[in-house]
């Protein structure tokens, strides 16, 4: 587990771009922490480290964006709106974890009890995000 502290967004990003070195098809990054701490910062540091040159915004209201301009598919995907996931709607998120792309899932606590039904996908990471004033984060990796 590492942590590190970033003082702008582009800290954040920069330090999600290190991440995004490491990943490779198949990979899931659970991103969590409270509402402006920076999620869509960092998976925005780490498309653009993928190659994604197109916007990268927040899905919170769609649930879920594809970014298939990068060097490898990716799934950006937010749980938040959703609650027992599990229970509702289990491959709901199937045409998103496939084995060809990388999927970012915010709010993987907001995916059931246990967190997300995943199937197959295997997950790379685990990041938290929290808030400490201003532009300032805490940003804790594990994996």
């Amino acid at each position: 587990m590492a942590a590190a502290e970033t003082a702008s967004p582009a800290e954040t990003e920069a330090l999600a771009a290190q991440l995004a070195r490491r990943l490779r098809p198949g990979d899931v990054v659970l991103v969590s922490g409270d509402l402006g701490a920076g999620k869509t910062t960092f998976v925005r540091g780490a498309a653009r480290a993928l190659g994604v040159e197109v916007p990268v915004t927040s899905p919170t209201f769609v649930i879920a964006h594809r970014y298939e301009d990068g060097r490898v598919p990716i799934s950006h995907l937010d749980l938040f709106r959703l609650h027992g996931l599990d229970a509702e709607e289990p491959d709901l998120l199937a045409d998103e974890l496939g084995p060809d792309r990388i999927a970012f899932l915010e709010w993987p606590e907001h995916g059931g009890a246990g967190g997300p039904n995943l199937g197959e996908a295997r997950v790379a990471a685990r990041v938290r995000l929290e808030h400490l004033g201003a532009d300032r984060r805490r940003v804790i990796i594990d994996g």
